[in-house]
């Protein structure tokens, strides 16, 4: 029996479940009743997460998404593999430069954000010199540049930099 409480009409409907019969009737009732108070039967069943409510053609189509997205990452990785290390880590050596100058650039400079992306700059700069192949002297000239952008950006706004003691 399911019992559906309806407390703004404050009636409760009940239905009996039956099988269809073979002349077509069905054993099927409705019973309105006035609610008296609310009861366990009006509380819905528990349903469990073991319940499997997909069908065959969502899990193949779940499937073929999910070789389609590891044939994917498989191109990615080969084509990465098939780029200098120099260039990778050039680029992010320019993504370091454009956070910093993304901070330096904001309405209210965030020095501290800049000065992170501008140390870590330096560190990939400065610690691997050379080996960042043909693109070292560029990567050195952006370094400076932003540094200096980062100290006169500092002085216009009078704020002070990390581990200044001031």
């Amino acid at each position: 029996m399911i019992i559906i409480n309806l407390d703004t009409l404050g009636l409760r409907f009940a239905r009996a479940r039956g099988r269809v019969g073979a002349d077509g009737t069905s054993p099927t009732s409705l019973d309105c009743q006035p609610v008296a108070e609310a009861t366990d039967l009006d509380r819905v069943a528990p349903v469990s997460d073991e319940t499997d409510v997909t069908s065959t053609d969502d899990r193949f189509e779940a499937a073929d998404q999910a070789a389609e997205i590891e044939a994917a990452m498989a191109e990615a990785r080969a084509r990465l593999a098939s780029v200098p290390a120099e260039a990778v880590v050039t680029n992010h050596v320019m993504g370091l430069y454009e956070l910093a100058a993304i901070h330096l650039s904001a309405p209210t400079p965030d020095l501290v954000a800049a000065s992170l992306a501008i140390d870590a700059m330096a560190m990939l700069v400065d610690g691997l010199g050379e080996r960042l192949g043909e693109d070292a002297p560029i990567m050195q000239d952006a370094l400076v540049n932003i540094r200096m952008a980062f100290v006169n950006i500092r002085a216009q706004t009078g704020q002070s930099a990390p581990g200044d003691d001031a």
